[in-house]
């Protein structure tokens, strides 16, 4: 049995032994060594990341003691690279969880059978460290951890997210030492550590040694203090020391020239003060650093430095006394192989990708991360809400429990120090990161007397960032006394509820969306209309959209397909489903199209029509901070979708939250009959760290007052001929010159198209109402299920065909669609005409039940066959669209396949339709197909291998089967997508809720190469 102290189960043991926290830095030798940030340059760093020896047993009663001692065997153990999860290494249970506790509710006590992990690691100290004090610094360790040296117990720690660091010097010795480490699953730190994530254990981040000199700057809090016109700055350089020491600090400019020093003896405690005129103001649009360079002794701590200053004033949020709008994301450490081990490049990727799509904030949820991330935030320019590792969601009003019991943790003296403590090893680790605009104090964990305290104790540390936490919102019922919080947060509100508040002058405090607009799956659909208001009120401070990336596991089926795993994939339980593929990216970082909804609707650049007829267009910046000179506007000229004229304009100049009018040099004297359309890129003039030249940072479009138009450019004069109609056996067959038509009278539809012989329906055309649910249907599909939209069919009350005249049929069918239990969800009347050139024209007036919130979609659903899998339209594109998700495509003639339409979402669900489609054609190879269009308006398209049902059925990607055939579907109109899945319901304007409409369409048989 081990004989250790259970501090594991006692919350008022947070460390033992353990350093006092301190803002994050590696000492170097010089300041150029330093200027470099490389810490493996450092020779008073060595890493200890690479290969452990590791053991892993199912519960810690089961470890035996001596494991740690010097020279115990561990040859027959494993190897394990550290930093690491165990779970993506093949231990123990990935495992994914939202709101739940993967244990049983009872703090601070967690299983007996609680899993550990042993890890033994040999190391060597450098000889020149001889006269040095070692440190041992672990980065992330989940969930606590317990430390020997060459035997002899160091310390112990938990908070995952937040360093440990132990003063060794007393343990170690010349030549060979041992580390032995023991890493609980569980402990009664993980009651504040129930995020909504993958439960991942072990040494996650960085683990290494630091040499420092025996007095040496413990700490350094780079404070700074800029005069009301910013002209003038000071830098307070607040530097503590172990003893005794002569400390210099230099302020250098980004380009490394030396601008100012200061010096002074401190014994403790001493400040460092460094005045400079004129200082260059750090934001997210121009991140300008300076470096302070802190000697003393042998060694040099490196700090960036960005000026600028936080405020709130008049109930708005300002950076630079500018009033800014967070355009975020929330952001969790997530690696689809690595779990939360995030190497440096898989960081900068998603800041690339992140500045690329216009985003300037992000929000750590629900943890501090890396501090390298913080390093690239400071230099890339982002926005940071850092939040403490404090999450207590699973405090539930479950069985017995009390109500309210949801803020137990929060108001119980017992777990004040535990609160306050993930608080302070924030601050004190982050409190010199440029990007860090404001501090949040944990998330979903109740709110009581210590959030006052994590709070009251920020607050005093560093004034100089306000201070959020969403848990306070009276909605909740807890502690009335929000005094100590800055602004009103909130998560998922409606539209409509944003507005008022912003509204209401009696709210003093400004409004930040700490989350909004669930992007999961195919959405979000309500971006614009947030923004619209947002942009609209300088009380809304912005928000960060739930979030950044899907967190799927990469993982593979017995026969060797790979897919995403998501929670219940490995029998976890409980498990929350597919509620961790809710990003705006897939796992491996490729954009959603909600990403591209996302960039558009926050582009920091409005290109709006000022007078079409001249040319004029007023182009906004909407920067707060840099003029457009970095950007250009490609724009061109399409005569129904083909390009008729293109140029450039290189002359933006507006400064920030300024316009400008540009003139479009197009000759517009053109009497070419058709439809024109403008299009404005706004690209990168120049070379960017985030993008190449040519990268698009905002579009916009413009019909033009130009020539009449005609029907797309598609005025094709079709010779008709006569007709022939012949009933058979209950099948109507109606013929002409090139073609041959077959409609079952008994089904009220038609069951064959061809032109030439060649077959263009390979299944009945029927009506449809039911869509593969989308995550954000999530509550919408309860009830659409009850009302059996996913199992309607046709009933045919009258169907009767007349012979208009020598080239015309008509068919009137009578028809309902309803499924079992349930009477019909809707009633129609369609009329179908068949002329002499072949072209079937469709006619439907449909009444819905009265009781029914909304249809799903409706329209007309056919299946062509094999080989079916060109597809030209024209309307929007090039990805899919929706009406409340069409912000980021554009109106023009788009040539694509069946497959290329098709959205791999992790979890299937309606992808891949075009809003407002004018025309299509979908064909074979040879051009042989069907051309759809809807006379005097447009519908929503979509051709895929896969129908409703499937999609429905599918659990993931890979279960799909891919049909030979295309379905097609005609849609009069799709609901939106939204983002109910945790959020508000779909909003009014964008569902179908007509009771009463009428729908048309032309279905038309052709031969693509000879028209």
């Amino acid at each position: 049995m081990l004989q250790i102290g259970k501090y594991w189960e006692d919350p008022s043991v947070l460390h033992v032994n353990r350093e006092a926290p301190r803002a994050s830095y590696i000492p170097y030798a010089d300041a150029d060594t330093a200027r470099e940030g490389k810490r493996g340059r450092s020779p008073y760093y060595q890493t200890l990341n690479g290969t452990w020896k590791f053991r892993y047993y199912e519960s810690v009663s089961r470890v035996e003691d001596g494991f740690y001692a010097d020279g115990a065997d561990t040859a027959g153990w494993d190897d394990l690279l550290v930093p690491s999860c165990w779970q993506t290494n093949g231990y123990d249970q990935l495992h994914y969880t939202n709101v739940n506790y993967p244990i049983p509710c009872d703090p601070p006590y967690v299983p007996d059978a609680n899993p550990a992990g042993l890890y033994v690691r040999d190391f060597l100290i450098r000889d020149s460290w001889s006269e040095k004090v070692p440190y041992l610094v672990f980065e992330g360790v989940n969930s606590c951890l317990y430390v020997w040296v060459n035997g002899v117990f160091v310390g112990y720690s938990q908070g995952s997210r937040v360093p440990a660091e132990f003063d060794i010097s007393r343990y170690v010795r010349s030549g060979s030492n041992r580390i032995a480490v023991m890493v609980l699953k569980w402990c009664d730190g993980t009651y504040l550590e129930d995020q909504d994530l993958w439960r991942f254990s072990g040494i996650f981040r960085d683990v290494y040694l630091l040499a420092r000199d025996k007095t040496h700057v413990r700490d350094a809090f780079v404070r700074q203090r800029l005069s009301d016109d910013f002209g003038e700055a000071e830098l307070y350089a607040e530097v503590e020391t172990n003893g005794r020491l002569d400390v210099t600090a230099e302020l250098r400019d980004a380009e490394g020239r030396t601008l100012r020093t200061a010096s002074a003896a401190v014994d403790g405690k001493g400040v460092l003060t460094i005045a400079l005129a004129k200082p260059e103001l750090w934001n997210a649009e121009r991140p300008y650093l300076y470096e302070l360079f802190v000697k003393a002794g042998d060694e040099v701590l490196r700090f960036r430095v960005g000026f600028r200053r936080i405020e709130i004033s008049d109930g708005v949020f300002r950076i630079n006394g500018v009033p800014v709008k967070l355009k975020g994301v929330n952001r969790h450490d997530s690696h689809p192989e690595l779990g939360q081990t995030i190497p440096i490049r898989h960081m900068i990727r998603d800041l690339e990708l992140m500045k690329r799509h216009n985003v300037n904030t992000i929000r750590t949820s629900h943890y501090p991360n890396d501090p390298r991330f913080l390093d690239l935030c400071d230099e890339y320019g982002f926005y940071v809400i850092d939040e403490a590792d404090l999450e207590c969601h699973g405090i539930r009003s479950y069985d017995a429990v009390p109500e309210g019991a949801f803020h137990t943790l929060a108001k119980h003296p017992d777990w004040k120090a535990a609160f306050v403590d993930r608080a302070v090893r924030m601050v004190e680790r982050d409190k010199n990161h440029a990007s860090i605009v404001i501090w949040s104090m944990g998330n979903e964990s109740g709110y009581g007397t210590n959030h006052m305290a994590m709070a009251e104790w920020t607050k005093e540390r560093d004034p100089s960032r306000p201070i959020h936490y969403e848990g306070a919102a009276s909605i909740y019922n807890g502690d009335p006394n929000v005094d100590c919080l800055d602004m009103e947060s909130r998560m998922y509100p409606s539209v409509e509820w944003v507005e008022q508040y912003a509204a209401d002058p009696t709210n003093r405090k400004p409004l930040f969306l700490c989350e909004y607009s669930h992007a999961m799956g195919n959405g979000p659909g309500d971006l614009r209309d947030y923004w619209d208001v947002i942009y609209k009120h300088p009380k809304l401070m912005g928000g960060c959209v739930w979030e950044w990336c899907d967190h799927g596991i990469k993982t593979e089926t017995p026969e060797g397909v790979p897919f995403y795993a998501y929670g219940g994939d490995f029998g976890d339980k409980p498990n929350d489903g597919n509620f961790c593929i809710d990003g705006l990216v897939y796992p491996d970082r490729k954009p959603h199209t909600g990403l591209l909804e996302l960039k558009q609707v926050i582009a920091p650049v409005l290109v709006e029509a000022a007078d079409l007829a001249a040319g004029s267009i007023r182009v906004t910046n909407r920067y707060d901070f840099i003029d457009l000179s970095h950007l250009a506007i490609h724009w061109t000229v399409e005569r129904d979708g083909e390009l008729a004229g293109q140029g450039q304009l290189w002359e933006l100049e507006a400064g920030p939250r300024q316009s400008q009018t540009v003139t479009v040099p197009w000759e517009r004297s053109v009497t070419v009959p058709g439809r024109y359309v403008l299009t404005m890129s706004v690209r990168l003039n120049r070379e960017t760290r985030w993008a190449a030249p040519g990268h698009e940072i905002a579009f916009a479009q413009f019909e033009l007052p130009a020539a009449a138009g005609s029907d797309a450019g598609r005025k094709i004069v079709r010779e008709t001929f006569d007709v022939t109609a012949n009933e058979d056996g209950g099948v109507l067959t109606i013929e002409g010159f090139d073609f041959r038509h077959r409609f079952d009278l008994s089904l009220g539809t038609f069951v064959g198209l061809s032109k030439h012989g060649v077959p263009m329906l390979a299944a009945p055309a029927r009506f449809n109402v039911w869509r593969a649910p989308t995550d954000n249907d999530m509550y919408a599909k309860k009830k659409w299920l009850e009302e059996g939209f996913d199992r309607a069919f046709m009933k045919v009350y009258r169907c009767e065909w007349t012979k208009r005249d020598r080239s015309a049929v008509d068919i009137a069918v009578d028809f309902s669609l309803g499924g079992y239990i349930r009477s019909p969800i809707v009633r129609g009347k369609a009329v179908w005409s068949v002329d002499g050139s072949g072209e079937v024209a469709l006619r439907v007036h449909v009444q819905v039940k009265n009781n029914l919130d909304y249809l799903p979609r409706f329209g007309l659903q056919l299946t062509m066959p094999r080989g079916s899998d060109e597809v030209e339209y024209f309307g929007y594109g090039p990805h899919e669209s929706y009406v409340d998700k069409r912000q980021s495509v554009r109106r023009g003639l788009f040539r694509t396949t069946v497959d290329d339409m098709f959205e791999p979402y992790v979890k299937p669900q309606e992808n891949g339709s075009r809003y407002g489609t004018e025309w299509a054609v979908v064909s074979n190879a040879q051009g042989m197909g069907l051309a759809f269009a809807s006379p005097g308006g447009t519908f929503s398209f979509n051709a895929s291998h896969y129908a409703p049902e499937d999609l429905t059925a599918a659990g993931h990607d890979h279960e799909l089967v891919k049909r030979k055939e295309t379905i097609v579907h005609l849609d009069y109109k799709m609901s939106g997508v939204g983002s109910g899945s945790c959020g508000p319901q779909l909003m009014e304007p964008y569902r179908l809720n007509e009771k009463e409409f009428e729908f048309g369409l032309t279905i038309r048989p052709v031969f693509r190469e000879d028209e």
